[in-house]
């Protein structure tokens, strides 16, 4: 199996506005990420924030208090209303005292399609091929265990709330 991408899907059962906000508003993406961002994301831009932990699911704000406390930044690629939502970031980058800021970054993708009964919804990370070799598997397999996770607690977010 090569590491360079991850796809995970989730089928949502609301409506398309709704999910795309979940999705692309920064603050409602941090309630149910787990992070407190400092803006909003608009392409181009870079938007940082607080590992924080998420509040639409006690079990994995549980599984998350690890990483309470540590800086996460986000690039922001591409913002398309309703369709698609691009940030960078430097794939699980949590150890303490490591610089991750000369590392490249891999790119994640939210891709919104309209289908009979909600929206699905696929994440997909890729470029893992450039982190440096000593940690790529790492990496990989940390996000694509933790995508697993993040795509049903967005299905549940973007379900619960209004």
């Amino acid at each position: 199996m090569a590491i360079d991408r991850i796809v995970k899907q989730v089928m949502i059962r609301a409506p398309r506005s709704r999910v795309w906000k979940a999705v692309a508003d920064a603050k409602e993406f941090g309630t149910w990420f787990g992070v407190k961002l400092d803006g909003p994301f608009v392409a181009g831009k870079k938007v940082s924030g607080v590992i924080v932990g998420t509040s639409a699911d006690p079990e994995v704000a549980e599984l998350q208090k690890v990483h309470n406390g540590k800086q996460m930044d986000l690039w922001v690629e591409a913002v398309e209303p309703e369709k698609r939502l691009a940030l960078r970031w430097h794939p699980h980058a949590i150890q303490e005292g490591v610089d991750y800021s000369q590392e490249p970054t891999t790119l994640i993708e939210f891709q919104l399609e309209e289908v009979p009964g909600g929206v699905i919804v696929t994440v997909t990370e890729t470029g893992f091929e450039n982190i440096p070799l000593s940690r790529r598997a790492t990496a990989f397999e940390a996000n694509s265990g933790g995508w697993d996770v993040m795509v049903k607690v967005l299905g549940k977010y973007a379900t619960e709330t209004k």
